[in-house]
């Protein structure tokens, strides 16, 4: 996979800044953990004796193996606890937990290794910029994405409305009993 080194690189850099998550990892050094992408790309990582990561090219089998959604990358930048929900796990569940307890409290202090290069002060400022604009783009995108949405329900009328869709279902829903209840009917008339 073309992205593991770095990926592997980033979630251990995360995790030497966090002591609590390689205590938790310790528990588990030499288990291997295989994480399977939507995309048929499989990575497979071994829980060092420090607590950090590393890939894992042995082909032993993995203790747990962890299937993520096509859409993982998106997931984990735009929704964390969405990716959590969405990934099917066979193997160990110990070992999956502490995985997902890890992940889903792990931080990146961006601020302070930022401040590492360009200092405390220049570190704090251009994180709140860089945060401002980061949300403005979010708003602007949401509010993009919610006008189409609204063109598209209501002037154009090329995708139905919620309520629209949840009607139509229960009506379907009403015919279909109907219609098993005149079938019902129709075979005890045909059995006297």
């Amino acid at each position: 996979m073309l992205l593991a080194r770095p990926a592997l690189g980033f979630v251990n850099h995360l995790l030497t800044a966090e002591p609590w998550a390689r205590e938790r990892l310790l528990g588990f050094a030499g288990r291997i953990a295989s994480l399977q992408f939507g995309n048929g790309a499989v990575l497979q990582v071994r829980i060092s004796e420090t607590g950090l990561l590393e890939e894992d090219t042995t082909g032993v089998e993995a203790t747990v193996s962890i299937g993520l959604p096509d859409d993982a990358v998106i997931r984990v930048l735009t929704d964390p606890p969405s990716l959590f929900s969405a990934a099917t796990i066979s193997g160990s569940a110990d070992l999956a937990e502490t995985l997902g307890f890890v992940f889903r409290n792990l931080r990146w202090d961006i601020e302070h290794d930022l401040s590492r290069v360009t200092g405390d002060i220049a570190a704090q400022r251009i994180f709140q910029v860089a945060k401002g604009l980061l949300q403005w783009q979010w708003r602007a995108a949401r509010n993009l994405a919610l006008g189409m949405t609204e063109y598209l329900t209501e002037e154009e009328r090329a995708i139905a409305r919620r309520g629209d869709v949840e009607q139509f279902c229960s009506e379907v829903d009403a015919l279909r009993d109907d219609c098993a209840r005149v079938e019902k009917r129709l075979l005890r008339l045909e059995s006297a």
